[in-house]
């Protein structure tokens, strides 16, 4: 009879971790596909995670697996990013230009992030992000109807001046508000500061590389010891990194191509119905 309860026990200890592995997959793509759009990915962790019961202790989850998406774009951007780093060190004007600029734009979420990250996470409920969904696709839909005489394909990150990339910095704070997008609020801040649509899509994919790398190794150096609690733990973490990595790959591939003929509306009024939706939902 002991025999039988251990290998029952066991059986079902093997079956949840399976689950939750499978659990953090779905997490890993939903993180790769939504965190270069427009449309919130923490935003879409924290409403997938609470409809599926993962038990994400801290967002540690919802933040570390970031990594996968960060990974995405350097390799995506790889030779570009080898040039810019070799630039940097051979003293270009242009190169150095480009690093000065991700700097600034990074400055003002980080120090924000780092004084008042407690805070912020007091407001990851589904409530506050359906709010900030609809809130945040009215402000895009608004700012992307201004019409722009620049031509779309003309990729121009280094004619980006430093008080734009201040700026686009600047407007990235509202994303500490789950929900936002940080995607969505440096595009619509480069976008208000003159940018075409292509140009603030790339300098922020560009602006996550730092901005999302720095938040990822902040919460594990100082909730590592919270990584036994999330559901799946430390392999759980590593299978939505990865999942993350090979969707957000093809995510940033299909919205650069998308924005050279498309404008961002339709991503504001998916934002607008899913946040009406959740509200329903939690109604």
């Amino acid at each position: 009879m002991n025999a039988e309860r251990l290998v029952n026990v066991g059986s079902g200890t093997v079956i949840l971790k399976i689950m939750e592995l499978l659990q953090a997959l779905l997490l890993g793509i939903i993180e790769g596909l939504t965190e270069f759009l427009p449309i919130s990915s923490t935003g879409h962790l924290i409403i997938a995670e609470e409809y599926i019961a993962f038990k994400d202790t801290a967002k540690v989850f919802t933040v570390v697996i970031q990594l996968g998406a960060i990974a995405a774009v350097a390799w995506y951007y790889r030779n570009d990013l080898a040039q810019r780093i070799a630039g940097l060190f051979g003293g270009q004007r242009r190169h150095i230009n480009f690093w000065l600029n991700l700097f600034f734009a990074t400055l003002p979420a980080g120090l924000l992030g780092l004084a008042l990250a407690n805070q912020f996470e007091n407001y990851a409920t589904p409530t506050v992000v359906a709010v900030a969904l609809i809130l945040g696709g009215i402000v895009l839909w608004l700012v992307d109807r201004a019409p722009t005489t620049e031509k779309p394909e003309a990729i121009k990150l280094d004619d980006i001046s430093r008080t734009q990339a201040l700026s686009v910095g600047l407007v990235q704070c509202m994303a500490l508000i789950p929900g936002v997008s940080r995607s969505g609020a440096s595009i619509v801040g480069g976008l208000l500061t003159g940018l075409n649509r292509t140009t603030a899509t790339a300098f922020s994919f560009y602006l996550g590389i730092p901005v999302l790398g720095l938040a990822s190794i902040y919460k594990l150096t100082t909730d590592w010891d919270k990584v036994g609690q999330i559901s799946g733990g430390l392999p759980g973490i590593a299978v939505g990194a990865i999942a993350a990595f090979v969707t957000a790959l093809f995510a940033v591939s299909w919205l650069l191509r998308y924005i050279t003929t498309h404008n961002f509306r339709p991503f504001a009024y998916y934002r607008i119905l899913l946040g009406i939706v959740v509200l329903l939902l939690l109604a």
